[in-house]
């Protein structure tokens, strides 16, 4: 029998590394004991967790700033312990979230052009743990929902925009949990824990719909994520310490739908799901190779595709969303590698000779705007991710980011305090008190006005003088 090769459209991707011009040079990427991928990414900025004495800190670089970085670069720099875990908001390019082993999750709001000083104030500080938190994940579609995951084995998830826990699932796991992957429409969540189970759990209702004792035999940590139709896809280890991959059906854990064993390498193996194209990249940690393989509903179901290798192992990995991909290179993916003193972009291309938007390789795309709001996930509702074409690019708004972040997080809070103030009033209160008021906020108004102009003109100077001191270098 000839053996007939199977088509598919993605058999001929590779990976490339950029040249040494567009890596980010001389980062002291974190040595913390943890297996979280210390990089993440969006359209507009890579954050990366990096050594930092006395608490923890990341760097948030915008993406064209490429080269070495300076050793005084401003960091995001508010935890007392050393930070474990980021997530970028899917629906603000300028929200970011850090987990720490301060027992904080913090959540961040960085400037549109990146940082110009360090950030240590964050606009929200979610305090519920009782140790270290090594996960953090935003909900797909509700704006301002977060997720976090801590070595107390609980599982909260928070109205960020109120800064409260609204669900607390802290019964569920008797050991640590290594990673937790909410589904398409975030209705679910699966995790893996050292207990060797893999869960699936309704967090509204905090109940368990599936599990499935020793998903993985090993001892060593596993993954499990959701995929786009509804199924969980594992890594993990065997009883001979060979790393395995696994896809499981949650109406019957019984049997995996496929197991494959891989190679006895020890580095917990990340996976990065692409629900669009339904490839998911595996880049273990400590290895020079990214494995790439297509899901199908056709037999073995998990079809190995081809694999990246480098020289120098990878000790994190960032993921682009696909809204930061270049459409017109028929880029599919693009990852962040981090080295010890430096990250190295990484960029997937399907070959193609034509220069036209190929619609087979970029079907419709989750985009920034959220589906529901965090009220309405909280009463009950599920909503789809709300997808936009990639035909023209992506072109990331302007101001509305800002704003969003500011209606929920920045104004809700001050404009709790005045009802706050208006309700403990003495209801004698004339006119005359309000009038005073107003006429001091004038005054602080302009002030702050005058002070905004003296900063601008310092800036000028600054620059001027900058110049003049270039030019005398000269």
């Amino acid at each position: 029998m000839r053996r007939v090769v199977r088509q598919s459209k993605f058999r001929h991707v590779f990976g490339q590394a950029v040249k040494n011009d567009q890596c980010y040079d001389d980062i002291r990427v974190s040595r913390v004991t943890w297996d979280s991928s210390f990089c993440a990414v969006n359209p507009r900025f890579v954050a990366i967790i990096i050594e930092a004495s006395g608490g923890g800190a990341f760097l948030v670089l915008p993406l064209h700033k490429t080269g070495r970085i300076d050793k005084s670069y401003p960091t995001v720099c508010g935890h007392t312990g050393p930070v474990l875990d980021i997530d970028w908001c899917p629906h603000n390019d300028q929200v970011i979230a850090s987990g720490s082993e301060d027992c904080t999750v913090m959540v961040w709001q960085i400037p549109e052009n990146g940082l110009t000083l360090s950030l240590t104030e964050p606009v929200v500080i979610l305090e519920g743990h009782s140790k270290r938190v090594g996960i953090v994940a935003w909900h797909p579609t509700a704006r301002n929902v977060l997720l976090s995951a801590g070595c107390d084995n609980a599982i909260i998830i928070w109205n960020v925009g109120t800064g409260e826990a609204l669900i607390n699932l802290d019964d569920m796991h008797s050991d640590m949990i290594y990673n937790v992957s909410w589904n398409r429409n975030g209705s679910l969540i699966c995790t893996a824990s050292k207990d060797k189970k893999v869960r699936v759990i309704d967090p509204r209702k905090q109940e368990i719909v599936a599990e499935k004792e020793k998903a993985h035999e090993g001892a060593r940590p596993m993954r499990a994520i959701f995929l786009a139709d509804g199924n969980v896809f594992t890594t993990g280890f065997s009883r001979m310490s060979e790393r395995q991959l696994a896809l499981w059906n949650p109406k019957n854990m019984q049997e995996p739908i496929a197991l494959h064993e891989m190679d006895t390498s020890n580095g917990v193996l990340l996976p990065f799901y692409d629900p669009d194209t339904s490839i998911i990249y595996l880049c273990g940690k400590g290895d020079s190779s990214i494995r790439y393989f297509e899901i199908t509903d056709e037999s073995p179901y998990v079809h190995y595709l081809n694999t990246f290798s480098s020289k120098e192992p990878q000790r994190g990995m960032g993921y682009m969303s696909k809204r930061g991909l270049d459409v017109n290179k028929c880029e599919i993916a693009r990852f962040f590698k981090l080295h010890e003193r430096k990250c190295e972009p990484i960029i997937m291309t399907v070959p193609r000779k034509s220069d036209l938007f190929q619609d087979d390789l970029y079907p419709d795309t989750a985009g920034p705007e959220a589906a529901l709001e965090a009220e309405e996930w909280f009463e009950g509702k599920n909503a789809d991710p709300i997808l936009i074409s990639l035909k023209h690019g992506y072109i990331p708004g302007k101001n509305r980011d800002l704003k969003v972040v500011k209606k929920n997080i920045l104004d809700s809070k001050p404009a709790a305090n005045k009802k706050c103030d208006l309700i403990s009033a003495p209801k004698k209160t004339t006119d005359t008190t309000s009038v005073q008021n107003e006429a001091k906020l004038d005054e602080i108004l302009k002030e702050i006005k005058s002070i905004k102009d003296t900063i601008c003109n310092q800036d000028e100077r600054i620059s001027k003088l900058e110049q003049q001191l270039a030019k005398m270098a000269v």
